[in-house]
């Protein structure tokens, strides 16, 4: 067997210069030169922050269904000659939403950037929300939302939110067919006039064209959105602390979904570094302990998998395997055994340094494309980090000893921070993993 090669000493990052403007509106703009590609990606971020309560999903159905139909038309264009007129400019845009943003996302050939900001500039001011566009969509919603919530993962995935979040909009993952069906388009073209507003939004390009070019288009394009309204900023997550498994009962299932979830720390975190690495260790690439052992080992399941996602009002982990029910008392007590090792014995060297090297190279190439840059200098936006980051992080990965991934381990990783859900059959599984671990009912 070969043995891995030790770390190469790192090579100082060669960070893209970032142009970085307020227009008089109040966007700001960031703006990258990366030729190679005659391309230009754009990434726009619009606080949207939901309440929380009943009217919390009142906004996440209308706030669905308006980044569902913002493409629908405007004052000029329809929805057929927004999609002539994209692909005439070689472009493509979408929007998307969360409990935190309304997006934007699209790539257009580098020629064509003014006109796709023209067409943002009409979407942002005067989408118009058609009723047959409205309804067509919420119809379609309805159903999707049927289907979503069909699935053992979608539901174990809502009710671990709620668990963890009770009161607060990350509890609100999706919307309620109920809510969906309340929507009308007067609520979107009310909530467009009182929420999409440049105020605290930042745009990201990143593309073969000088940032000074793209920031003069992006002023030319946007001079008239001046909506006067500031996009909200959700209150900080609750605190995570660790909670019985609930189980949720899905009578016949021929396999059980298991999910975990818990606080993780911010990427401005001191400890962030070595939780990332911890999180390595543990599940979050192939080479994983729990991988290792509950896949390639006993055969339990074909895909877990750990994670860390950074939501702005409090980072979390997660972690996640669906198993044959047969094993399912085996495969928790196997992942118990993974996460509580991870807490109490120090992992070895070899380890560390392989789980740094997935890290800093995984980092490298996520960046190594345009619309992966642009999309990383989104997020880091929204988290008040510049592109300094690149550089500064994986540094700090190179830093993290032995005893800082068994600290970070024991606070975010241990069973006992964790806050378990699973969904299957309760008949054939609720008598073994009450063996396990503590466990409440829906």
């Amino acid at each position: 067997m070969t043995a891995v090669p030790p770390l190469a000493k790192l090579r100082p990052a060669k960070l893209p210069t970032v142009s970085d403007t307020t227009l008089p509106n109040g966007l700001r703009v960031l703006a990258v030169r990366r030729p190679g590609v005659p391309l230009v990606e754009l990434r726009l971020r619009i606080p949207f922050a939901a309440p929380s309560g009943k009217s919390g999903m009142d906004h996440v159905a209308r706030a669905t269904l308006l980044s569902d139909t913002l493409l629908a038309g405007t004052d000029r264009r329809d929805a057929n000659q927004i999609a002539v007129d994209l692909q005439s400019l070689g472009g493509q845009l979408n929007a998307s939403t969360d409990a935190d943003r309304l997006g934007f996302g699209g790539s257009v050939l580098a020629s064509g950037l003014g006109g796709l900001l023209e067409l943002l500039a009409e979407i942002l001011t005067s989408a118009r929300f058609p009723s047959n566009e409205v309804e067509g969509e919420r119809d379609r919603l309805v159903q999707e939302l049927a289907i979503h919530r069909s699935s053992a993962g979608v539901v174990a995935r809502e009710a671990l939110l709620a668990r963890m979040y009770d009161g607060h909009p990350y509890a609100l993952d999706l919307p309620t067919a109920e809510a969906v069906q309340a929507v009308k388009p007067k609520h979107l073209r009310a909530l467009h006039t009182s929420r999409v507003a440049p105020l605290g939004s930042i745009l990201t390009l990143v593309g073969d064209i000088s940032p000074a070019r793209a920031t003069a288009l992006v002023a030319k394009a946007l001079s008239g959105w001046t909506a006067e309204s500031k996009g909200k900023d959700l209150a900080p997550a609750p605190a995570q602390v660790g909670r019985p498994a609930l189980l949720l009962d899905r009578p016949g299932a021929v396999q059980t979904t298991l999910r975990f979830g818990g606080a993780a720390p911010r990427r401005t975190d001191p400890d962030f570094p070595a939780t990332v690495l911890a999180n390595l260790v543990f599940g979050g690439y192939f080479s994983s302990r729990w991988v290792a052992n509950i896949r390639e080992d006993k055969g339990y399941t074909y895909s877990p998998s750990s994670g860390i996602d950074h939501p702005p009002a409090g980072s979390r982990f997660s972690a996640g395997a669906d198993v044959a029910t047969d094993v399912t008392a085996a495969a928790l007590n196997e992942t118990l055994y993974e996460l509580g090792r991870m807490a109490t014995v120090p992992v070895s060297q070899a380890e560390l340094d392989q789980a740094r090297r997935y890290a800093i190279g995984t980092l490298a190439l996520s960046t190594a494309s345009q619309g992966g840059l642009a999309g990383l200098l989104s997020q880091l936006s929204a988290s008040g980090l510049g592109v300094e980051w690149l550089r500064d992080y994986p540094a700090a990965l190179q830093k993290v000893t032995v005893e800082e991934v068994l600290a970070a381990s024991r606070a975010y990783l241990a069973p006992s921070v964790l806050t378990p859900v699973f969904v299957g059959d309760s008949a054939a599984i609720a008598d073994s993993i009450r063996s396990v671990v503590e466990v409440e009912t829906a």
